[in-house]
């Protein structure tokens, strides 16, 4: 860069000019006799001679003051490119951190943008969460509303089941649905049998005419005995039992399907004791009625 500061064109002004050494006058001319020529000779070669002393030392003296000017514009450019070299590096530092700021603007713009982005998806699916919770409480209200209304059926057919089965054998609520008891006032076991005597058949088919109206329950016979052998033996003699009053049920119009039976032998005594009554009591098949939309495990009276 050809910058000169101000302080040299000063310093250049300030210098005194090169002045050439006064030059003497000519000598004036006289008409000299001849024996003064060759004393005027050596005066002119005197004279010359000093003329040419003054001006060499004159040469050397503004020799060195070029020279002494010459140092210091050499020392000021020197300084001047000094000054330019680091004008130079702060500027390429500053248009690294213009790029830098350019680039850290841009990255917060696209992040911007991005949480714009994210904000918009996140109303949007914060909208849609809206949406579903209340279409599941619409579905939940139908539900429960559904649930009250099998409840209230369900009630209705139970209350009118007991009433009708009460009326042919002891029959009562439990939680999961009704048990009927066969017991010595209904269906009443011989000692160790499981026959069903003839007497018994038409409240057998009372039952099942009642059952066979049901729909969506399920029939579990369950059958005892009483104390009197031992566990293994009463337990087939109670499954013999229950299976004979399904077998019933089945001949009178119950579909296989809907009825399983199973004994339980001694156990779960109606009547605790041993005498004769206690254990006519205790031999007896319980029917037990439970919907199957609730349970589908058969139901043991406790």
């Amino acid at each position: 860069m050809g910058i000169i500061p101000s302080d040299l064109e000063e310093q250049a002004t300030r210098e005194e000019p090169l002045k050439a050494p006064p030059i003497p006058s000519a000598i004036e001319h006289h008409d000299t006799p001849p024996k003064t020529g060759r004393s005027a000779a050596i005066v002119l070669g005197v004279v010359a001679l000093g003329v040419t002393l003054a001006l060499g030392l004159w040469l050397v003296r503004s020799v060195r003051r070029l020279d002494r000017r010459m140092a210091r514009l050499s020392q000021q450019m020197e300084q001047l490119n000094h000054r330019v070299g680091g004008v130079e590096q702060q500027s390429q530092q500053f248009a690294q951190q213009a790029s830098q700021a350019a680039a850290s603007a841009k990255a917060a713009a696209q992040q911007r943008d991005e949480a714009k982005q994210s904000e918009e998806n996140s109303a949007a699916q914060a909208q849609s969460a809206l949406q579903a919770a209340a279409t599941a409480q619409q579905e939940a209200n139908q539900a429960t509303q559904k649930a009250e209304e099998y409840r209230k059926q369900h009630e209705e057919e139970l209350q009118q089941l007991q009433q009708a089965l009460g009326q042919i054998a002891e029959t009562h609520r439990t939680a999961l649905g009704l048990v009927m008891t066969l017991g010595e006032k209904s269906i009443r076991f011989d000692f160790d049998k499981a026959a069903i005597k003839p007497q018994y058949r038409d409240i057998l088919n009372r039952i099942a005419g009642t059952l066979m109206t049901l729909k969506q329950y399920s029939i579990y016979v369950h059958g005892y005995t009483d104390d009197v052998g031992s566990q293994d033996y009463n337990l087939k003699l109670s499954a013999r039992r229950a299976q004979a009053v399904r077998s019933s049920l089945i001949n009178a119009g119950i579909k296989p399907d809907a009825i399983t039976a199973k004994g339980f032998g001694k156990s779960d005594p109606r009547v605790k004791g041993d005498t004769p009554k206690a254990r006519s009591a205790n031999r007896r098949v319980e029917i037990g009625i439970v919907d199957s939309r609730i349970l589908t495990e058969p139901l043991s009276e406790n």
